[in-house]
């Protein structure tokens, strides 16, 4: 059984920065595709980024590119999510996933592991 750990979560201002962590406890996180997710209240749970298992391919949803970049570090089995110039329309859950089983990055469905969810709130 994998199991991811989120932390970094927090409250900020707007235009504020956060860097949110996924500890994985196996090895094996250095194989797998990894990505971000995150859920607001009342809200389906929505991609954010992902990342492949040598950190060559990366994708982003269109509403955080060029704010949040995703990395890896793989002999630290931990993955990374840099969140600058936020806004109060990124406050939700965010929650990191492990293995996407050769499926679409983008879907949540794809992915087997999932971790706890870190909150984070963006105040105007």
């Amino acid at each position: 059984q994998v199991q991811l750990v989120e932390s970094g979560g927090g409250l900020v201002q707007a235009g504020g920065s956060l860097r949110l962590s996924c500890a994985a406890s196996t090895r094996a996180f250095s194989i797998y595709e990894m990505g971000w997710f995150r859920q607001a209240p009342g809200k389906e749970r929505e991609f954010v980024a992902a990342i492949s298992w040598n950190g060559v391919s990366i994708v982003y949803a269109e509403s955080v590119k060029g704010r949040f970049t995703i990395s890896r570090d793989n002999a630290k089995n931990t993955l990374y999510l840099q969140m600058n110039s936020l806004k109060p329309e990124d406050t939700a859950v965010y929650y990191c996933a492990a293995d996407a089983r050769g499926g679409s990055l983008y879907y949540a469905g794809s992915y087997v592991y999932w971790g706890q969810g870190t909150q984070v709130t963006v105040s105007s």
